[in-house]
C-alpha cells in the first residue's frame, strides 16, 4: 500500500514561484495554503494516475521527473511529454473529468496535491490563481503545437538539439546547471517523444559527440557548445 499522505503549507516551499502565482499578499498567501490538501509519494516507476481514471486534482511535481504516456491503436506505448519539478501535471482531465494518458514517474517522486474543485473556489477569491492557471493551460497549448512542429518538420539532428536545449533551459530555471544534465529518460522514450526510432537517437548523440557539441557518459549529458546546438535548430527556422 502507498504511504499515507500528509499536508504541507505552500508559503514554505522552495518551488512556490514556479507553480502558484507570485506577488500575492499576505492574506492571499494564507488562502493559498489551503490549496494543497496534501503530498504524495510516487515509486520510480509507478502511476500517478491512468487513462480513464476520474479527474479530481491537479498535481504540482515537487520532486522528481515524471513521464505523460498514451497507448495507440497499435499498441505502442507513446510518450508525450516530460514533466520536472515546479511543473503541474494533471491538466489533460479537466476537459472530460477523465485523465486522458498515463502520468508514470521516472524516478522516486513527490507531489503536491491540489484538488480541482479547491483550485476553482479559490479562483474566485484570489484573481491571480484563475490568472495563473490560465497561463498554464496556455503554456500547455503553446507546448503542444511546439511538438507538432517538432515532429512535423524537423530533422532527427534538429528534433534532438532543440529536446536537449530546452530540457536543460528548464532545468536551470530550477537552480541547475546551464551546461550539464542527467537524463531521467532513457533513449528509448526520448525517441517516442521525439518520434524517432531508438537507434536514430543514438546515432544522434554520437554524431553530436564526434561534433564536440555535447559530452555523454551513459545519462549524464555535458553541453559543450550551446551555440553549435542552437545553429542546428535555426537552420531549420531559415529552411
Amino acid at each position: 500500500m502507498p504511504p499515507p499522505p500528509y499536508k504541507v503549507a505552500c508559503s514554505n516551499c522552495n518551488l512556490r514561484e514556479l507553480c502558484l502565482p507570485s506577488g500575492l499578499s499576505e492574506a492571499e498567501a494564507r488562502k493559498l495554503d489551503e490549496l494543497v490538501a496534501t503530498r504524495r509519494k510516487i515509486k520510480r516507476g509507478a502511476a500517478l494516475f491512468n487513462n480513464g481514471a476520474p479527474f479530481t486534482a491537479l498535481y504540482a511535481i515537487r520532486t522528481g521527473f515524471f513521464k505523460t504516456c498514451i497507448l495507440t491503436e497499435d499498441g505502442r506505448n507513446q510518450v508525450t511529454g516530460f514533466q520536472m519539478a515546479g511543473e503541474i501535471i494533471g491538466l489533460d482531465g479537466i476537459v472530460g473529468d477523465r485523465h486522458t494518458c498515463d502520468a508514470i514517474a521516472l524516478e522516486d517522486a513527490e507531489v503536491c496535491v491540489m484538488p480541482f474543485d479547491r483550485i476553482e473556489a479559490l479562483s474566485r477569491e484570489v484573481p491571480a490563481l484563475q490568472s495563473h492557471v490560465h497561463k498554464i493551460l496556455s503554456r500547455e497549448i503553446v507546448r503542444e503545437h511546439g511538438v507538432m512542429l517538432l515532429l512535423g518538420s524537423m530533422r532527427a539532428e534538429e528534433r534532438l538539439a532543440t529536446f536537449l536545449l530546452n530540457l536543460v533551459q528548464r532545468l536551470h530555471a530550477r537552480g541547475f546547471s546551464q551546461s550539464e544534465l542527467v537524463l531521467r529518460m532513457t533513449r528509448e522514450e526520448i525517441g517516442s517523444y521525439l518520434g524517432l526510432k531508438l537507434e536514430t537517437v543514438s546515432r544522434t548523440f554520437s554524431r553530436f559527440v564526434e561534433e564536440g557539441l555535447v559530452q555523454v557518459k551513459q545519462r549524464h549529458v555535458r553541453i559543450l557548445n550551446t551555440a553549435g546546438l542552437r545553429s542546428i535548430v535555426n537552420a531549420s527556422a531559415c529552411r
